[in-house]
């Protein structure tokens, strides 16, 4: 069952069932009000003959019973062993039941064929001293016919009601699905043909489809800058896979046929070869890295300070490069995973050697609840528009410079995923005349 029609339905029924329950609740509240209301009238009527009956005594029963017997009524006066000393009416409702009382008492007599009756039952005395009971009915034709009229009015008004509540039910279910049929075959025309279709926002309601529509558009533009971003990383990639293997099919050609009789070509070929392999890994192992840091290792704590030190002193030996190392204690321990707070230090050293000409400066200092790790370098420095997007994946600034250098757009990210995985943050400050990446994680000592 489609939405529309659930809306439609839902709608009528809830009003059907409100309707009938305020219109069977004004019929029995106007029903109970009526009768009490005829049960009152003849019982001040009843009143009115007991009263006049006693103020004259020379007057006859019989006239004065016929003048205050209903048009539609009976009037019987009835002894205590249930004998009638006068009964009077105007069609046959001998069959109505009668009773003899000690205290006036008030009653509905249902009929099945026939509207009902009301009565009304007092004690009197008698002319001859004794106490009878004098019954009062009244046909209640009035009130029938008034009930009848009103149920047909209450159905009438429930019909009225009910039509303008299945039509706006219609419009309704059209004003909510319309936005989910929008979404629907934007997602179909999506799936289909490999478009990035998005919905109209002209509506001006701000309500929640509002909301679900600038919610799927965000979403559609998330997708395609992340896929326009992969399908660059695998161009780039690929042209980056490329070179080497030919290097390294086009070498290993030469060896097999010079090699042999050559030792200084051979020497080459081999370094050539281990040199555009490293290179090839060096792309596959980061793109590991990324799904690797997913998974949380166990974590110890261990001598940052050390570490960075090691790495200034590897990076010094192998770039013959001006690195300079600081720091404010000797020892500083973190708690985490020492290989990946490595691959962290590794990742900012590598970007500062390949990005800048002159002097690196790593740092380690212990701030107040954590411990800072600064890499400084002299570079042509990072414009503010890219400082927070150098962190996503696969983003590089200058695609020629990175392929000069080896890029591959996945080390800065690599750095922070692991950096949030240890609790700690990593930012970014640059101007034109260098960079300074800040490193910052909790201190295990004051954690």
């Amino acid at each position: 069952m489609k939405l529309s029609v659930k809306i439609r339905l839902f709608s009528s029924l809830f009003m059907l069932v409100l309707i009938l329950l305020v219109n069977t609740s004004i019929y029995y509240l106007f029903h109970t009000i009526s009768l009490d209301r005829e049960l009152e009238d003849l019982s001040t009527q009843t009143n009115e003959m007991v009263e006049t009956l006693n103020n004259n005594p020379n007057t006859s029963t019989s006239d004065m019973l016929e003048a205050f017997l209903p048009p539609e009524g009976l009037i019987r006066v009835i002894r205590e062993d249930g004998s009638y000393v006068a009964q009077m009416m105007k069609a046959d409702y001998t069959a109505l039941p009668s009773n003899y009382v000690t205290s006036e008492t008030r009653s509905i007599i249902q009929m099945n064929d026939q509207p009902d009756f009301a009565t009304v039952a007092k004690p009197i005395i008698w002319e001859n001293g004794n106490v009878v009971t004098i019954q009062v009915y009244k046909h209640l034709t009035g009130h029938s016919s008034t009930m009848e009229t009103l149920f047909y009015v209450l159905v009438v008004a429930s019909l009225i009601m009910l039509i303008p509540t299945i039509i706006a039910g219609f419009f309704l279910s059209r004003f909510i699905t319309r936005p989910v049929q929008e979404l629907t075959a934007a997602m179909k025309e999506n799936t289909t043909y490999g478009n990035w279709k998005k919905i109209s926002e002209t509506d001006q309601s701000k309500d929640e489809l509002y909301e679900m529509k600038v919610t799927f558009n965000r979403m559609i533009d998330h997708l395609r800058e992340n896929f326009e971003k992969q399908e660059m990383f695998v161009s780039d990639a690929s042209h980056e896979l490329k070179t080497p293997i030919s290097i390294v099919k086009s070498y290993s050609q030469f060896m097999k046929r010079r090699g042999a009789d050559n030792s200084e070509l051979l020497q080459e070929s081999t370094e050539a070869i281990e040199s555009q392999a490293d290179r090839m890994q060096k792309l596959v192992e980061q793109m590991l890295l990324l799904a690797k840091n997913k998974d949380r290792e166990v974590y110890e704590p261990f001598d940052i300070v050390e570490l960075c030190r090691s790495t200034a002193e590897t990076f010094k030996g192998a770039y013959d490069r001006d690195i300079s190392f600081s720091t404010t204690a000797d020892i500083l321990q973190v708690n985490g995973s020492y290989d990946q707070l490595q691959q962290v230090v590794y990742i900012l050293m590598d970007n500062a050697v390949k990005y800048s000409r002159g002097a690196v400066k790593i740092s380690v200092r212990q701030d107040t609840q954590c411990i800072k790790v600064n890499v400084q370098d002299n570079g042509p420095g990072i414009p503010e528009a890219e400082q927070e997007k150098i962190f996503d994946r696969f983003y590089r600034i200058d695609k020629s410079r990175n392929r000069e250098t080896g890029g591959t757009g996945l080390g800065l990210s690599i750095a922070r995923a692991i950096t949030e995985a240890h609790d700690g943050t990593l930012t970014v400050s640059s101007t034109a005349g260098g960079s300074t990446f800040k490193l910052q994680l909790p201190d295990s000592q004051k954690g």
